[in-house]
């Protein structure tokens, strides 16, 4: 059998056709624009990233975050399964990466190899995490991140990214030094009035030329303004007004091999919590854009391609000396509205951001600071309207509830205390909630519902009278100690009712499990109603729950207890509790019989009538009949050949569906009909006990509609009868 090309030939056939087809002016045009807008977006993240005491080092900062989203977008282009992917360097992890600088115990060259170290080995690490995760096919339990944990932190980085830019542009945001912010308005103002431009205008036309557009006119409106002030680009430089280069000539390779001998290792050591805080961060990352790239294009994505994809995208990346990069949803869903949906996309996208990487770091000293603060008001703003507003309009106010904790962590504690907090919240949220889900599906009693166990006219009167006394619950779904005390605390109070049942009935057939917490306190309540002397009966407990009860509980008291495989069973075992405690009572006292025998005296005289019709029948049919004797657990009849009519003489039977379950039983005078109909769930009838059978087979039966008609027509009424009164049963019931 042939196989098909390798994945690499399949790749590079679906270029060259990209390339040779007869309009790739879409994907130039889409990759020509999504390049210039990450550009521009990658190189603000980077000059925040390494400002403060990384500043002396911000061309060479800048040339690790375009090496990584080139790489990364490169990459993507190649392997994603959505064609036009477009990848980068997400705002939403410019804050965690910009800790390393601020909170590293190192100075000049050891701190920047450090820092890019740290940097390095988060890409490598939360790659070879998404390979791995796509390689074993783990990628979809991602999909099941609570979206206000996600919304959270989005909406928590997104204001830290604005107070950031203040920060960045010379203004500390605190409620302590707020009136100085007037006096320093000449040197954030312009970047925040930017930021809120191009985010209104963005949210109103966006349109991809936005971004590129309004880079140029700013940046040539605000040399105009610095040449009519008289200010050089020097003095601009040494002022903070422009971004001043730190690289001679290329910005990558910004790291030698050498420079691993500079390392800090016991400070990069120190940095582990912070590099698991935005490993964590980029996951969810990644989900989000992801599932944002599915819901944005209405396409269903393969997640482990897609972890795969990012995985060895941030790995090559990171191996190569650049940082972590993942999807970015607005540039890849303007591919597929250009048309453009084709890998030539994303490599267009990747050659604009190579070629600036490669041109030098003289391009960065033309860029005004105030600009690099707009960009990332800009961003903040984004993260803030999709995890705040959006938000706001979507959820219930206790999942908003959580994403303003989450916010309001971030921004006062940090962003590791920030992630802790949303996930404390989320598992509280969680457990609230699912508290909340009662575990009770349905209660009944015996009067309500009987087992398929054939009772007397006698047995169904008192069960008619005392079922009340059987107290059953149908318990569902995942039992955790959040719902176990509701659930217990019902049970509490059907044991203090006035009339305390005689039967405790649990029924766990759709019950998926339970925690320790739950079994102990179902176990202590069980245990105090066999104390005051109720029944307690268990229908197909979970195994693991009945070892905790018999392990947990004495075994004098677990020795008590009614354990069936399914609910029927466990209620007709329940009926013979109420049937025994009516007999030992009524034996005290002639009333009770007396009562008894007058409500039943109707049921009782239409079942004798019955009993003698059927035993006038059967002595009248009698050459027409074949007796047959069945032991104990012998089939009388089951799915497949008709082997006739079955007339109950003597014992009990039981008919069982195909799982096993018993569905009602025989007893004499009863007609035990071919298995098999389709309106009918029996597959098998067993015999209970002994039982004696008189048979009339299908060719017998058919003579004897041919010589006696109206003996036929007898049994027909007969068999009518009984039908009619057993529904008429079944329907008091």
């Amino acid at each position: 059998m042939g196989v098909g090309p390798p994945p690499l030939a399949r790749l590079i056939r679906a270029f060259r056709s990209d390339v040779l087809s007869g309009n790739p002016a879409p994907a130039l045009s889409a990759g020509l624009t999504s390049g210039l807008g990450l550009l521009v977006a990658q190189v603000a993240f980077a000059a925040f990233i390494f400002s403060g005491p990384l500043s002396p080092y911000s061309s060479q900062g800048v040339g690790l975050v375009l090496f990584g989203n080139f790489a990364a977008c490169l990459i993507m282009a190649l392997a994603s399964g959505y064609r036009g992917v477009i990848a980068g360097l997400s705002p939403a992890l410019v804050i965690g990466m910009a800790v390393f600088g601020s909170s590293m115990e190192a100075q000049g060259d050891v701190l920047f190899v450090t820092v890019s170290g740290a940097l390095i080995l988060t890409a490598v690490v939360t790659g070879v995490s998404c390979l791995l995760l796509g390689r074993f096919r783990l990628a979809n339990l991602f999909r099941f991140v609570p979206y206000p944990v996600s919304a959270g932190f989005v909406a928590g980085i997104g204001g830290a990214v604005c107070l950031a830019a203040m920060s960045l542009m010379g203004a500390e945001v605190h409620w302590s030094r707020i009136p100085e912010l007037a006096d320093a308005l000449w040197l954030w103002g312009p970047g925040v009035a930017y930021g809120f431009a191009l985010y209104l205008a963005m949210k109103r036309w966006g349109n991809a030329l936005i971004v590129p557009v309004s880079v140029a006119l700013a940046v040539g409106g605000y040399h105009l303004a610095l040449a009519g002030l008289g200010i050089s680009g020097d003095d601009a430089r040494t002022m903070g007004l422009l971004l001043t280069g730190t690289a001679d000539g290329n910005l990558w390779p910004a790291l030698s091999a050498g420079d691993i001998l500079r390392v800090e290792w016991v400070a990069l050591a120190g940095q582990i919590p912070n590099m698991l805080a935005l490993i964590t961060v980029a996951f969810i990352c990644v989900v989000m854009n992801i599932a944002g790239l599915e819901v944005a294009t209405n396409e269903e994505l393969d997640w482990n391609r897609e972890f795969k994809a990012c995985g060895l995208a941030s790995t090559l990346a990171g191996v190569g000396g650049g940082t972590v990069a993942t999807i970015v949803v607005p540039a890849s869903l303007r591919s597929k509205l250009f048309g453009a949906s084709t890998p030539l996309t994303g490599i267009v996208a990747a050659l604009v951001i190579g070629i600036a990487l490669f041109v030098g770091d003289g391009v960065l000293e033309l860029v005004p600071s105030p600009l690099v603060g707009g960009i990332l008001v800009f961003a903040g703003l984004g993260m803030l309207d999709e995890g705040l507003v959006r938000s706001y309009q979507r959820l219930s106010r206790s999942e908003f509830g959580i994403i303003v904790l989450i916010f309001v962590a971030i921004n006062a504690f940090g962003l590791l205390e920030g992630v802790g907090v949303g996930m404390l919240a989320t598992l509280v949220f969680f457990a609230v909630r699912l508290s909340r889900v009662n575990p009770i599906e349905s209660r009944f009693t015996a009067r309500q519902r009987r087992s398929s166990k054939a009772r007397s006219v006698p047995e169904r009167a008192i069960l008619a009278d005392e079922g009340d006394r059987v107290h059953a619950y149908r318990l569902r779904g995942y039992i955790f100690f959040g719902s176990a005390s509701p659930l217990a605390e019902r049970l509490r109070e059907s044991l203090g009712d006035p009339t305390r049942p005689l039967c405790l009935l649990l029924d766990f057939t759709q019950v998926s499990g339970f925690d320790f917490s739950a079994a102990n306190l179902l176990g202590r309540v069980l245990q105090a109603a066999t104390g005051a002397g109720v029944q307690v009966a268990l229908s197909a407990p979970p195994e693991l729950f009945r070892a905790g009860l018999a392990r947990d509980l004495p075994a004098s008291v677990f020795a008590q207890f009614v354990v069936e495989d399914n609910v029927d069973r466990a209620l007709e075992r329940c009926e013979e509790t109420v049937v025994e405690a009516w007999k030992a009572n009524a034996a005290k006292t002639d009333d009770q019989r007396a009562a008894l025998l007058e409500r039943a005296a109707d049921d009782l005289e239409r079942y004798l009538e019955l009993q003698i019709d059927f035993e006038a029948l059967i002595e009248e049919l009698a050459p027409w009949l074949e007796p047959h004797d069945h032991p104990a657990g012998e089939t009388i009849a089951d799915t497949g050949a008709e082997t006739g009519l079955y007339l109950l003489v003597s014992g009990r039977a039981s008919a069982f569906d195909a799982a096993g379950a018993r569905i009602y039983q025989y007893a004499p005078g009863d007609a035990v009909w071919p298995t098999g109909a389709p309106e009918e769930r029996v597959t098998a009838v067993v015999a209970d006990e002994p039982c004696r059978t008189m048979v009339l087979t299908p060719p017998i039966r058919h003579r004897l509609e041919a010589n006696r008609a109206e003996l036929a027509l007898k049994l027909y009424r007969h068999l009518l009868a009984e039908r009619l009164q057993t529904e008429a049963n079944d329907a008091k019931q």
